[in-house]
C-alpha cells in the first residue's frame, strides 16, 4: 500500500519531509488499521552516533495522531523525562499538521523545562514539555528532539560533553522499547557505533527487521511495524518481560561489568568506615553469639534506622553508593545507600562484603547491558558461599533477603567478576500462615469463639503489617475490621498480640475473642453456615487469593507476593449431637506449583472445616495456569459453597 512505501522511506532516513508527513496523516488506511484506539504513534525514528568514548549523540522524531477528541486531548502536551547529571535534553522542533491542510509551528516559549514531580527520590530529575494546546481529531503532532549522554548516572566529570561520558568509559549500550500504552505504528532505532568495537544484540518479544552494515562505523538498525499496546493481564509480570524491545551493548561480559561496579565503588571510597560508625557497630554487636547473629543484628539496624530518602548530595547518582559516613549521619538513603551502609558496617565489623545490582520487578536479560534498577548488600560468608541481604526491602521483617525478590536475577560487585544469577524459590512452609479457630454455635445460631493467628517469613510481615504501616491510633480499628468488615454485628470482647515491633525475637501471633449473633442460619434442627475464616478473614495475607480464576487463559507468565502456605482449622461445637454434616466435598489438588487440601468432618462429634494451601514460587509460567486455576476453584468453592449440619 502507498501509505507503507511512504512510511517505509521516513524510517530509513534520518530527514523527514513535510509532505510525506502530510501523505501520512490523510492515508485512510492509516484510520481504519488502528480505529479502536485513540491516538497512535505514527512513527519513532530514534538514531544514535556513538563516539569512542561511549558518548552518543541521539536524534529522536516522532509523528503523534489523534484519531478522535480523546486522542487530541491527550496530545495537548507531550512530556519527556531526563536526568541533567547524565543527559543534555534539547526540543528541536514541534508542528502541529492540521486536519484541514494547514501547519502551525511551535516556538520555544511553547516549550517548557522543570523539576519532574519526585516522591521520595530527589536526585533533580527534570522533565521536558511541549504545549501543543488544543487540537482535534485527525490532527498530527510532529516532534523532534537531541539528546546527548547516557541512562544512568553515575560519577560525573568535569568539562563540557565529558560529563555525559559513562563512567564505564569507552563502553556504550542502550534499551530501546518498542511498546507504548498505544498504538506504535513504526518504530526504527538505528546506532553507528566505532569498529573499535566488539557489538552484542538482540531483540526480544517480537518479530524485529534488523540490518547491520559498514561504514565508517558499524551501523545496527532495529525496526517494527505495528507494535500494539501489550495487553495487561491481573497479576502479571513486568512490563519490560513481555514488550517487545531490543538491547545493545558493547560491554564483553558480565564478569567485566562486575570488576567495574566493584572497581568504580572501591575507588570511590564508599565503604570507608569512621570512629562514629565503628562506635555503633560495637554497640550493635554486643552479646552476639555467631556469625549469623551478627549479620542479622547489622542488616537489621541498617533496615530499620536508615529511612528511605534520597538526595542528590554526591559527586553523582546511579551506581555510585554514597559514602557510610554520610548516610549515617545522615540517617536516611535511598536502595544504594542501605545497601553501602550495610556494608560498610559488615566490613567495620570484619566481614567482607560487597554491592550487588538486581532488577526489582522485571528480568534481566541475559545479555550485559545495564538494566538494574536496586542495589543490594552481599556478605562472603565463613563457609565461602555468598549472602544476599536487603536491607530496602526487610524494615520489620523477620528476614535478610526479601523472599518478595525471589527468582530475581542479580549482579555481585567482586574483585574477581560475577556472572549473571538469580535467586532461589523461597519453601513456601518459610512464609506459613495458619489460622485457627475454636468456637461454638448456640440454639439461636450465635457464635462465640477465639481465633488464633501465627505467621512466619513474609506472611509475617504481611500480618505484622497492621502495625509497622499505620499509626498506633489506628490499630484496634484495623484489626477488629478483619471481622467487622465480614461480619457488622461482630463484637470483639479482645485480642492479644506479641510485640509488634519486637519482630526480631518472635513471630507475630494475634489472639481474638469475640461473638458474632446470628452467624448460623437455624432451621428446627439444622444450622446452616461457612467457616468464617474462609468468608475473608485474614484475606488480604492470602497471596494466592489475589490471583483471578476468572481468566480462562493467560498470555503473559503470572506473579504473587510470595511463595506461602496456608493452613486453616476451624472447630464448630453445636447445642446437640451431629447426625449428619453436608458441605462441599473433601477435595486434594496438586498442581506442581500450587496445592490445596480442604473438608469438613464430623468425626469428632463436633464440625472441624480443615483447609491447606500451598503456592510454592512467587513467578509462574503461563503455561501453568490451566493447572493452577483448578486448585483455585478449588478454594473458592469451600468459600461460596456453605456446610449444612444436621443435630438429633
Amino acid at each position: 500500500m502507498k501509505y507503507l512505501l511512504v512510511f517505509l522511506v521516513l524510517l530509513t532516513s534520518i530527514s523527514v519531509n513535510a509532505d510525506e508527513i502530510r501523505k501520512a496523516i490523510e492515508s485512510k488506511d492509516f484510520e481504519q488499521l488502528y480505529k479502536d484506539y485513540h491516538k497512535v504513534l505514527v512513527f519513532d525514528s530514534i538514531s544514535a552516533d556513538v563516539k569512542e568514548s561511549g558518548l552518543s549523540y541521539v536524534t529522536r522524531k516522532q509523528l503523534f495522531y489523534a484519531m478522535d477528541d480523546h486522542g487530541a486531548g491527550d496530545l495537548h502536551k507531550v512530556t519527556y523525562n531526563y536526568d541533567p547529571l547524565s543527559a543534555w535534553v534539547e526540543i528541536k522542533k514541534a508542528i502541529i499538521y492540521r486536519k484541514d491542510g494547514t501547519k502551525e509551528v511551535l516556538d520555544s516559549t511553547r516549550f517548557y523545562d522543570y523539576p519532574q514531580p519526585a516522591r521520595m527520590i530527589y536526585w533533580g530529575a527534570r522533565q521536558k514539555m511541549i504545549e501543543a494546546g488544543k487540537l482535534n481529531a485527525g490532527d498530527a503532532l510532529y516532534v523532534e528532539l537531541f539528546r546527548k549522554g547516557f541512562t544512568y548516572a553515575l560519577l560525573q566529570a568535569d568539562g563540557d560533553d565529558d560529563r555525559y561520558i559513562p563512567p564505564m568509559r569507552g563502553h556504550y549500550y542502550d534499551i530501546v522499547r518498542f511498546f507504548e500504552s498505544f498504538p506504535v505504528h513504526r518504530k526504527v532505532f538505528k546506532t553507528a557505533i566505532p569498529k573499535s568495537k566488539e557489538v552484542q544484540y538482540r531483540t526480544f518479544n517480537a518479530d524485529f527487521e534488523v540490518k547491520t552494515e559498514q561504514n565508517k562505523k558499524q551501523v545496527f538498525a532495529f525496526k517494527l511495524e505495528q507494535s500494539m499496546p501489550v495487553k495487561r493481564e491481573p497479576n502479571m509480570v513486568g512490563m519490560d518481560n513481555v514488550g517487545p524491545k531490543a538491547l545493545i551493548t558493547t560491554s564483553p561480559d558480565w564478569e567485566a561489568k562486575s570488576t567495574w561496579f566493584y572497581g568504580v565503588n572501591e575507588d570511590y571510597g564508599s565503604f570507608e568506615s569512621t570512629p562514629e560508625i565503628d562506635a555503633k557497630v560495637d554497640e550493635i554487636l554486643e552479646g552476639a553469639t555467631s556469625e549469623s547473629d551478627s549479620i542479622k543484628r547489622l542488616t537489621h539496624w541498617v533496615a530499620d534506622e536508615i529511612r528511605y530518602s534520597g538526595i542528590s548530595m554526591g559527586e553523582g547518582e546511579g551506581y555510585t553508593l554514597h559514602t557510610g559516613d554520610m548516610t549515617f549521619t545522615d540517617r536516611c538513603g535511598v536502595c544504594k545507600d542501605k545497601a553501602g551502609m550495610l556494608i560498610t558496617m559488615l566490613r567495620a565489623a570484619g566481614f567482607e562484603s560487597y554491592a550487588a545490582m538486581t532488577m526489582a520487578g522485571s528480568r534481566i536479560e541475559d545479555i550485559p547491558a545495564d538494566q538494574f534498577n536496586h542495589s543490594i548488600t552481599v556478605v562472603k560468608r565463613r563457609n565461602g558461599e555468598y549472602q544476599l541481604l536487603d536491607p530496602t526491602w526487610v524494615p520489620f521483617v523477620r528476614e535478610l533477603w526479601s523472599s518478595r525478590e525471589q527468582q530475581q536475577n542479580y549482579l555481585m560487585g567482586l574483585p574477581e567478576g560475577a556472572d549473571l544469577m538469580i535467586t532461589d524459590v523461597s519453601d513456601p512452609e518459610n512464609h506459613y500462615l495458619k489460622i485457627t479457630n475454636k468456637a461454638s454455635i448456640d440454639e439461636k445460631g450465635n457464635l462465640k469463639g477465639i481465633i488464633e493467628v501465627a505467621a512466619e517469613g513474609q506472611s509475617d510481615a504481611a500480618v505484622r503489617s497492621i502495625f509497622t504501616r499505620h499509626y498506633k491510633s489506628q490499630w484496634d480499628a484495623l484489626l477488629n475490621a478483619e471481622l467487622q468488615r465480614i461480619f457488622p454485628q461482630a463484637e470483639i470482647l479482645g485480642i492479644t498480640k506479641t510485640d509488634p515491633f519486637g519482630y526480631r525475637e518472635t513471630p507475630v501471633s494475634l489472639v481474638y475473642e469475640y461473638t458474632i449473633p446470628d452467624f448460623a442460619l437455624v432451621d428446627d434442627d439444622k444450622f446452616v453456615f461457612n467457616s468464617l475464616s474462609n468468608q475473608g478473614f485474614m484475606a488480604h495475607n492470602r497471596f494466592g487469593k489475589r490471583l483471578n480464576a476468572g481468566l480462562e487463559e493467560r498470555e503473559h507468565d503470572y506473579r504473587i507476593g510470595c511463595s506461602q502456605k496456608v493452613e486453616i482449622e476451624e472447630v464448630f461445637e453445636l447445642p446437640a449431637k451431629i447426625k449428619n454434616v453436608t458441605g462441599p466435598d473433601s477435595r486434594k489438588h496438586d498442581a506442581g506449583v500450587a496445592s490445596m487440601q480442604a473438608s469438613w468432618d464430623d468425626s469428632k462429634n463436633k464440625a472441624v472445616f480443615e483447609m491447606q494451601t500451598s503456592f510454592n514460587q512467587r513467578v509462574f509460567e503461563k503455561e501453568t495456569w490451566p493447572e493452577m486455576k483448578k486448585v483455585l476453584e478449588y478454594i473458592m468453592n469451600f468459600e461460596n459453597k456453605p456446610v449444612v449440619i444436621e443435630t438429633k
